[in-house]
């Protein structure tokens, strides 16, 4: 199979996310947790867990059940935590495939007992606690009642504990010191902080990276798996690299006149004689109908001009006049000595790193390299 076969496609350097992995466990210097949800955050959700497995990952993070039952079925062994919302009527699915759930509330807390009651096979669960985030977890104020409650039980097996940063993305900002404090607070509360049976961790990406108090048993690495930075503000550790590339070809090369429109709706018009290609990818794949963006063809970045459609998209070509169909294309990654990150299209579009590569379209063969780099 040669890459001549796709119009669009993903190269996964599988190489680079285990090197990221080995040196995230080096600097965290307690268990890492992949957190794989979003389909690895684009980067193919099974063959990326396989390869981590093997790497020595005992622990992966999923945001949906579906998602851990897509590891279970790809042969995964490892602990799996689903980190969002699962209702009460999979937790037999749960129970069965050895999947730990999130209890944020007493309600679904006690659902979860009754189903597990029902089947008489205990559910396996982390409790969340809401120290300032905002968004699931159970509040401060019930926090050291609620954990109680779970392990007083009869059909609920309590894990673990764990909590998570709204800004540790911005290192010199407070909150996330406030939410520490806040959960180191009902750790000793409950008296979690002296069970060695439970497992705690608070700390996704940048908080690992940035705040090595806030490490405890485990992080949770999402974006610094893939060899990307949380945000601007956060370094990462040396030797950490995207494992992403995206790329397309050439597929179309024409001169046309002075006063021709481009694309729909003619928001660019030549202005005199003019070279204009023809690329495979568009908004269906993930590129967005943004004006300014940027591929790199040799080694040189040109703009695309017009309107991205949904599956092709037109380049000014005038500064590359020896082109021809067939000429790889680079949206992310490196050719020759340029490169475009998926940051620096998050900057370009007003959003953030993460948003570029869970957009990426499953369309899109991904396409996994070996040792040597080549396929």
């Amino acid at each position: 199979m040669t890459l001549d076969n796709f119009g669009t496609w993903l190269e996964i350097d599988l190489d680079r996310i285990e090197q990221n992995f080995h040196i995230l466990e080096r600097t965290a210097g307690c268990k890492v947790m992949p957190v794989v949800k979003a389909n690895a955050y684009g980067h193919g959700l099974e063959k990326v867990a396989l390869r981590l497995e093997a790497a020595g990952a005992s622990w992966f993070g999923v945001a949906r059940i579906e998602e851990a039952m897509l590891l279970r079925g790809a042969g995964i062994k490892a602990n799996i935590l689903v980190l969002g919302h699962t209702s009460p009527t999979r937790v037999p699915h749960a129970i069965k495939e050895n999947v730990t759930l999130t209890v944020y509330d007493f309600d679904v807390a006690k659902q979860y007992n009754e189903q597990s009651n029902a089947i008489t096979a205990p559910i396996k669960v982390h409790a969340k606690i809401d120290t300032g985030m905002g968004r699931l977890g159970i509040q401060m104020d019930r926090s050291v009642e609620f954990l109680r409650y779970l392990q007083q039980s009869s059909c609920i097996q309590l894990e673990g504990i764990f909590t998570h940063f709204a800004c540790a993305d911005e290192p010199d900002a407070d909150t996330t010191r406030f939410q520490m404090g806040r959960f180191n607070q009902i750790l000793e509360q409950s008296g979690a902080s002296e069970n060695s049976s439970l497992l705690i961790h608070a700390a996704n990406s940048a908080g690992a990276l940035e705040f090595p108090s806030a490490r405890f048993d485990m992080v949770r690495t999402g974006i610094a798996i893939f060899g990307l930075p949380p945000s601007q503000a956060v370094t990462l550790p040396d030797g950490l690299r995207p494992a992403l590339s995206w790329k397309t070809r050439l597929i179309s090369v024409k001169t046309l006149p002075p006063g021709h429109g481009v694309s729909y709706g003619f928001k660019y018009i030549t202005k005199k004689e003019e070279r204009i290609g023809v690329i495979a990818v568009g908004y269906g794949d993930g590129l967005r109908r943004t004006a300014g963006n940027q591929v790199l063809i040799r080694g040189k970045k040109v703009d695309i001009i017009g309107n991205v459609c949904m599956d092709q998209c037109m380049v000014q070509l005038d500064t590359l006049p020896d082109v021809q169909i067939g000429d790889e294309v680079v949206i992310i990654g490196e050719q020759n000595d340029a490169a475009i990150s998926a940051t620096d299209i998050a900057n370009h579009w007003q959003t953030i790193n993460y948003e570029v590569i869970c957009g990426l379209a499953a369309r899109m063969p991904r396409y996994y390299l070996k040792l040597n780099g080549h396929a």
